[in-house]
């Protein structure tokens, strides 16, 4: 399957994708010495980060969107995509064209060969390359792998926003919440503003870190308040305190997990002094495919949910149960470095039954045997299909018409499923990162 008509643009991305093989490779040496030899893109423009395990793309989407609105000129930086790899770098919350795609590419690859550089860290500065020429005055960047040695981690942000922490990536961070806290505190800067809906043992290091690096700390909980009604399928109407003044917003984000996600990015704007109009026009504009999203399809609704790991599993339990669509038909699949079976303990409550399937595209997706066995053993029927196209034709086999179908568990089984409901045609490289 190829993904451009362009050969020459075809020929860049092969290149770029073949960078997976070499892994995740954290570290900031070849990424500031690959910015150095690009003569320092970022320095054109004002970037904002955004970490946290859960929730951290839908604040950069969010805050994205509201910057849009109030006529800035706003790069939005974002990782993995789900169907198409300029989904990664949106301008005016387009993605990017393919010719300055691919410019990016040709400039970035020979000094990313001679340095070594990753795949991910490529993709990093190719957004920076992108964002510099388009003349974009901020850039809201998502930290790709906890904080500290993260490619994204480069940059010299105005404000960093940590949405919260929990258990993912142990073997990379660190097996407990407080250790992989201290990664995500490493996008913080001295005295720069920092925002977090971090708690418990997770805010306690990163407020100890804040005050050690002098930045003033927004916490969700105390400096920021927030107040919502959940209004289902329609999202979430919530009104946020900062110490900026209090905001009444609507977000068509759905899930009762996105309340504090959106309250983080308004709370942001009002310190970056973005109007309040434009921050309403901007909340309720944010658009993030794969995360909660529903696509109707042959008289169902299919509810796709890049759920990846047990905290974000819980956020979508929870969610099926406030929109009555539980006990769900589930299509699941996951990556064999997640916890399995943490995130069926999570969301057996809320399933009627389950088909498990692998991502064709991503090598490291679980078998779905095992999955299946997994579900088994919590008591859950569990069918077992090869492939994402195979599993949503069982699927529809198995449901009824006005029926909700859920789709969840990895956002590279998001992105393979999504194209087949709406019409589009997908990538064709295996998704490592």
């Amino acid at each position: 399957m190829r993904a451009s008509k362009d050969p020459e643009l075809q020929g860049a991305l092969d290149w770029l994708f073949a960078r997976q093989r070499f892994g995740v490779q954290l570290g900031l040496e070849r990424m500031r010495a690959l910015l150095a030899a690009l003569d320092h893109p970022e320095g054109a423009f004002e970037s904002l980060l955004v970490g946290g395990t859960n929730g951290k793309g839908s604040v950069t989407s969010t805050l994205a969107s509201i910057l849009h609105a109030a006529g800035r000129p706003v790069g939005r930086f974002t990782s993995p995509h789900l169907t198409h790899f300029r989904e990664r770098f949106t301008l005016a919350g387009e993605p990017v064209g393919e010719a300055p795609l691919l410019r990016a590419l040709k400039d970035v690859r020979p000094h990313a060969e001679r340095l070594g550089a990753t795949f991910f860290e490529i993709t990093t500065a190719v957004a920076l390359l992108l964002f510099a020429r388009a003349g974009v005055t901020v850039a809201v960047m998502e930290v790709g792998l906890g904080g500290r040695l993260d490619a994204t981690n480069a940059l010299s942000p105005r404000l960093s926003v940590i949405t919260g922490v929990a258990l993912d990536h142990t073997e990379v961070l660190g097996g407990t919440v407080a250790e992989i806290a201290i990664e995500k505190a490493g996008i913080l800067r001295p005295g720069r503003l920092a925002l977090t809906g971090a708690a418990g043992e997770a805010l306690a290091v990163i407020a100890r870190e804040a005050a050690r690096l002098g930045a003033p700390l927004w916490r969700l909980g105390h400096e920021i308040s927030v107040t919502a009604r959940d209004e289902g399928w329609r999202g979430s109407s919530l009104t946020v305190g900062t110490p900026a003044g209090a905001l009444a917003v609507r977000t068509p984000l759905i899930g009762a997990h996105q309340v504090p996600n959106t309250a983080l990015a308004v709370a942001a704007a009002r310190a970056l002094e973005v109007p309040d109009a434009a921050i309403v026009r901007g909340v309720a504009g944010v658009r993030w495919p794969g995360r909660l999203e529903p696509v109707p399809y042959r008289g169902r609704t299919v509810l796709l949910d890049g759920a990846h790991n047990p905290a974000a599993a819980a956020a979508l339990a929870a969610t099926l149960e406030r929109l009555g669509v539980a006990p769900a038909l589930l299509v699941f699949g996951t990556s064999a470095d997640k916890d399995a079976r943490e995130m069926v303990r999570a969301l057996a409550g809320s399933v009627r039954a389950t088909i498990a399937t692998r991502a064709r595209l991503s090598p490291r997706s679980s078998p779905p045997e095992t999955l299946a066995a997994l579900w088994r053993d919590a008591a859950r029927p569990a069918q077992v299909a090869p492939t994402p196209e195979a599993a949503l034709a069982l699927a529809l086999e198995s449901s009824q018409p006005g029926e909700t179908v859920v789709v969840a568990g990895s956002l590279y089984l998001v992105g393979e499923v999504r194209p087949l409901l709406v019409g589009e045609a997908g990538e064709g490289w295996e998704r490592l990162q």
